[in-house]
C-alpha cells in the first residue's frame, strides 16, 4: 500500500492528484453522460406515456442529491478514495438496475436504478473537492476548476456513443435503448479502478496529517524532526489512531449545519452554488419546450444544448484564474451578472431556434461555471481541512435539491406562465446571486477567502 511520509512534497503530490482527477472524471462522465443520454426515451417506451418522459430524470437528480450523504459520511470517515469509491459503486448498480428494467420492461425498477445512477454525478460532483485538498492556496481555483473542465470530454463523448450502443444491444439481444447503459456501466468500472490504484495516498488524510504535523511544528520549533509515519492510508486514519489532534471526523449534514451557523462565509458559498445551479437547471432544462413549440428541429435543439453545456466546463479553468487572481467573491459576483444577463436574453427570444436564444444558453452555461467554481473554492478556503467532508457534502446537496425544484417549478411557471416568465424570473435570481457574493465578508473570509485561499 503506497504511503507519504510527512515531509513529503505537497506539490508533487497534488500533481499526481489532479491527473488521476482529471482521468477518473472522464470516465465516469462519459459513464453519467451516456446513461442520461437516453434517460427520457427510455422512460417513455416503459412507462408507454410521454408525461412520464422526466420521471427517470428527476429520480437521477434526487439521487444525486441525497446520496451526497452517504458519500460526505464516509468521505470524512475514511476519506475521498472511499467516498468516490462508493458513489461509483452505487452507480454501477444503478446502471445494472437499469440494464435489467429494460429487459423486463419494468417502469418502477427503472426508476429505481436511476436513483442509484445518480451516485455517478455525486461522485463527480465530489471529485471536485478533492482537487482542492492538498493544493495550494494561490493555485486552488485552477485545480479545482481543471477536474470541473475535464467533465467536457465525458459530456461530450457520452451522447455521441448512443448510435454505438444501439449497435451493441443488437449484439447482446438487449432493447436497443439498453445499450447505451452497457457504456455507463464500463465507464463506472474504469473510474472506480482508476480511482481505487491511483489516488494514493490519499489526499483528504494526506491533508490532515501534512495540516497536524505543521501546527506540531509550530508548537514545538525546537527539535522538531516529525514522526516519519505514513499519511493518506487507512492506516492514518482516526479510527486508527492516526490524527490526534482534528478527531472529529463526523461528515453529517449536522454537522455541516452547524459549521455553517457558525461561518457565514461558508453560507454565502453554498448559496452562490445553489442558487447559481437553480437559475441554471430551470432555464435550461424547459428550453427544448421552448424551441420545439417554435417547431425547432431535434438537431437543432441538440446543438444549442451542446453549446450550452461547452459554456458550462470548456472555460472553467479560465474561471479558475480568474479566481486565483482576483478572489472567489468577485468572480461569484460576475457569475451572477451573467446568469442574469443570460436569463433576460432568454426571456425576449422568439419560440423556436433564434441566435439570441443560442447566446443566452452559452453566457447560461459560463455563468454557472462562474458560480461553481467560486463557490466551491471559496467553501474549501474558509473551512478547516476537517469540516470539509461536511460542509463541501452539504452545499452539494442544497445544489442538487435547488436543481431538482428548479426543475419542478419551470415546468409549472411554463404551462402556465409561459418561458419569457421563467426566464424572467430567473434573471431576479440572479441578481440576488451579485448581492449574495457581494455581501460584506467577516474577517475569517478576509484572511482565508478573498484570494480563493
Amino acid at each position: 500500500m503506497e504511503a507519504a511520509p510527512v515531509s513529503v512534497d505537497r506539490a508533487t503530490l497534488q500533481r499526481k492528484v489532479v491527473r488521476t482527477l482529471v482521468f477518473s472524471q472522464i470516465l465516469g462522465g462519459v459513464g453519467m453522460a451516456s446513461g442520461i443520454a437516453v434517460g427520457a426515451l427510455l422512460a417513455e417506451e416503459l412507462s408507454g406515456t410521454e408525461a412520464l418522459a422526466g420521471v427517470g430524470t428527476t429520480s437521477q437528480v434526487l439521487g444525486t442529491a441525497l446520496l451526497t450523504i452517504p458519500v460526505a459520511r464516509a468521505t470524512a470517515a475514511r476519506g475521498r478514495r472511499v467516498g468516490l469509491r462508493w458513489g461509483l459503486s452505487v452507480a454501477f448498480v444503478g446502471a445494472a438496475l437499469v440494464l435489467a428494467a429494460a429487459v423486463l420492461t419494468s417502469f418502477p425498477l427503472f426508476v429505481v436504478g436511476m436513483f442509484l445512477f445518480g451516485g455517478g454525478t455525486t461522485a463527480n460532483n465530489q471529485t471536485r473537492y478533492a482537487a482542492a485538498d492538498l493544493a495550494s492556496p494561490a493555485h486552488r481555483g485552477r485545480d479545482l476548476s481543471v477536474v470541473v473542465w475535464a467533465t467536457t470530454i465525458g459530456s461530450v463523448a457520452g451522447p455521441n456513443l448512443v448510435g454505438p450502443g444501439k449497435a451493441l444491444a443488437q449484439a447482446l439481444g438487449l432493447p436497443d435503448l439498453a445499450g447505451t447503459f452497457v457504456f455507463s456501466l464500463a465507464g463506472f468500472v474504469l473510474a472506480w479502478l482508476v480511482i481505487n490504484w491511483r489516488l494514493r495516498p490519499d489526499p483528504l488524510l494526506t491533508a490532515r496529517e501534512l495540516d497536524t504535523a505543521e501546527r506540531n511544528a509550530r508548537r514545538e520549533p525546537v527539535g522538531g524532526d516529525s514522526p516519519s509515519r505514513p499519511v493518506g492510508e487507512a492506516g492514518s486514519d482516526p479510527a486508527s489512531g492516526g490524527v490526534e489532534d482534528d478527531p472529529n471526523h463526523d461528515g453529517s449534514m449536522r454537522r455541516g449545519l452547524a459549521v455553517v451557523r457558525a461561518n457565514p462565509a461558508a453560507l454565502r458559498a453554498m448559496l452562490v452554488m445553489a442558487f447559481g445551479h437553480l437559475v441554471m437547471v430551470s432555464v435550461m432544462v424547459m428550453t427544448p419546450i421552448h424551441m420545439k413549440h417554435g417547431h425547432a428541429e431535434l438537431e437543432v435543439i441538440g446543438f444549442v444544448i451542446s453549446v450550452h453545456i461547452l459554456g458550462m466546463f470548456a472555460l472553467s479553468p479560465l474561471v479558475g484564474i480568474a479566481v486565483d487572481r482576483w478572489g472567489a467573491p468577485k468572480v461569484a459576483i460576475v457569475g451572477g451578472g451573467v446568469l442574469t444577463l443570460a436569463s433576460l436574453l432568454a426571456s425576449r427570444s422568439q419560440a423556436g431556434w433564434s441566435g439570441l436564444l443560442l447566446v443566452a444558453l452559452f453566457l447560461l452555461g459560463v455563468g454557472w461555471s462562474c458560480t461553481l467554481v467560486s463557490g466551491s473554492t471559496l467553501l474549501t478556503s474558509v473551512v478547516t481541512t476537517d469540516e470539509r467532508p461536511a460542509t463541501q457534502g452539504l452545499a452539494d446537496v442544497l445544489m442538487g435539491l435547488a436543481g431538482a425544484a428548479g426543475g419542478v417549478a419551470a415546468g409549472i411557471v411554463v404551462g402556465t406562465l409561459g418561458y419569457s416568465a421563467l426566464a424572467s424570473g430567473s434573471a431576479v435570481v440572479g441578481v440576488v446571486i451579485v448581492v449574495v457574493g457581494g455581501a460584506r465578508r467577516g474577517r475569517r473570509s478576509r484572511e482565508l477567502g478573498t484570494t480563493a485561499g
